[in-house]
């Protein structure tokens, strides 16, 4: 059964609350033997994350959710490739769900290497690598012509890197626009905040 927008975005409010706090819910457990049980035949995700790599930004545990809460997608730089927007697609055509959220953090490392490009270009031996900067480095190139202290750069280069993200989804795939549309998809942006493990949702 499908879990509206508005229903789902108040769990994941909830749970990040709960996880600042250092609650946590015996049920929510990845361990916890009845969740992985009731996974094994079918999952039945109410919320897409689609996250950065980043170690230290663990969907599940950043919204203490558990086992087979959450349709979570992980790449560095929360960017929007086609097998991302792809993930998206399935996700919320099969499993019906009606929140994607693009989750940031700050100090992003993906974000810090493109802006790094941008001021002194140089070679890299990776144009798998290259391909990271090049997708984050559209969103970030204009914040280089205002004249800011570097941490001020980095914050505002990091919450304009989640909201191309998010606008890509929104519109870069006919499928998830009939979703938008039609069914009441949400995709909105998020930054979790390494620093206290709080979330800010974007608009």
């Amino acid at each position: 059964m499908s879990v509206a927008a508005h229903e789902a975005l108040e769990r994941l409010r909830g749970g990040n609350r709960r996880f600042v706090s250092g609650i946590r819910e015996p049920e929510s457990f990845p361990s916890d033997p009845r969740r992985i049980a009731g996974s094994s035949k079918e999952q039945q995700p109410f919320a897409i994350v689609l996250g950065c790599s980043d170690a230290r930004v663990p969907a599940e545990l950043v919204f203490g959710q558990g086992f087979g809460d959450l349709f979570v997608i992980r790449v560095a730089g929360n960017i929007v490739a086609p097998s991302q927007v792809g993930s998206v697609e399935f996700a919320s055509e099969v499993f019906n769900i009606r929140l994607a959220v693009v989750l940031g953090h700050t100090e992003c490392g993906a974000v810090i290497a493109t802006l790094q490009q941008l001021r002194r270009p140089k070679g890299t031996t990776s144009a798998n690598l290259r391909s990271i900067v090049d997708r984050i480095a559209p969103a970030v190139e204009p914040l280089l012509a205002q004249p800011q202290a570097d941490e001020r750069l980095l914050a505002a280069a990091v919450r304009a890197n989640v909201r191309a993200s998010v606008k890509q989804l929104q519109h870069g795939s006919s499928l998830l626009e009939r979703r938008i549309a039609e069914d009441g998809l949400l995709i909105i942006g998020a930054e979790y905040q390494l620093g206290t493990g709080a979330v800010e949702f974007f608009d």
